[in-house]
């Protein structure tokens, strides 16, 4: 479960997705997860779901690997599938002893689990294809303007960037952790909710010696190597926009406006009376 974790990994390979500026890639991330809120309807998903299967087979990122992803958040889609199939208002499709279930549940329930599943996606998509120095980079040269704000962009640019590259470091720890107190007798799956939260105890304690011990020395590193912050400092690779950036650009206008007219229009919506 633990190896499944796809995001905050970076998947080496040669695509058109890798060599793109990564403040594209943040840029285009962003508006896709605001467009998985911000449309709703089939039209709209039968977009997005075609964006998206574009961009994975652009990336030449295997679709088998990203998928691996998704086990990690299979409880949480659980219960909010549950949820929304039993908590929502509306007429009711059909009866399970005294629960009542809504036409209108299942369809929030179908929508919410195609939100969080494709989220997982693209932003997985996007760290994968993102060393974690051009997702500082990136980050950082793309929130320049709070400056002006005195807000330390370099500071914040570089913990996100950290903390994304310790997912998969930390969940590789967890899971060597386990085996080895699997290994002495301990068990994480057997007895009740409160006997498995207390057999967490010997595998939280080693993991959070080991992520100080982790964090300590990067930080005696960063200082050996005369780290003071972002003022002053040069890159080895400067971003400069190439001509398939600004391509990626003028494709994230497009696909927002497509967006818009699809929800606008709603023609499958329309053909089969859900609107």
């Amino acid at each position: 479960m633990l190896k499944d974790i796809t995001l905050g990994q970076y998947y080496p390979t040669d695509s058109v997705i890798h060599k793109l500026d990564p403040r594209v890639k943040l840029l285009w991330t962003l508006l896709f997860i605001v467009s998985l809120f911000a449309f709703s309807g089939i039209s709209c998903y039968i977009a997005v779901t075609l964006v998206l299967a574009g961009l994975i087979r652009i990336s030449k990122v295997p679709l088998k690997f990203m998928m691996k992803g998704l086990r990690a958040i299979f409880i949480l889609l659980l219960i909010t599938v549950i949820f929304n199939l039993l908590l929502t208002p509306g007429t009711e499709a059909f009866r399970i002893w005294k629960i009542s279930v809504t036409w209108e549940g299942i369809r929030t329930a179908a929508y919410m689990a195609i939100r969080l599943v494709y989220l997982i996606l693209g932003s997985s998509l996007m760290t994968l294809t993102t060393t974690p120095n051009d997702l500082t980079d990136g980050m950082e040269k793309g929130l320049r303007f709070l400056k002006v704000f005195h807000v330390p962009v370099h500071e914040i640019a570089m913990m996100m960037s950290i903390a994304l590259r310790f997912i998969p470091i930390l969940m590789e720890e967890t899971d060597k952790i386990m085996k080895a107190q699997m290994a002495r007798g301990a068990e994480f799956e057997e007895g009740g909710l409160i006997k498995k939260a207390k057999g967490l105890i010997p595998l939280l304690v080693p993991l959070f010696i080991s992520a100080f011990r982790r964090a300590n020395d990067l930080a005696m590193a960063m200082e050996a190597r005369g780290y003071h912050g972002g003022e002053g400092r040069t890159k080895l690779r400067p971003l400069k926009y190439q001509r398939r950036d600004h391509i990626a650009y003028l494709l994230m206008l497009l696909y927002i406006a497509v967006m818009i007219l699809i929800r606008i229009s709603a023609p499958v919506e329309h053909l089969l009376g859900l609107v």
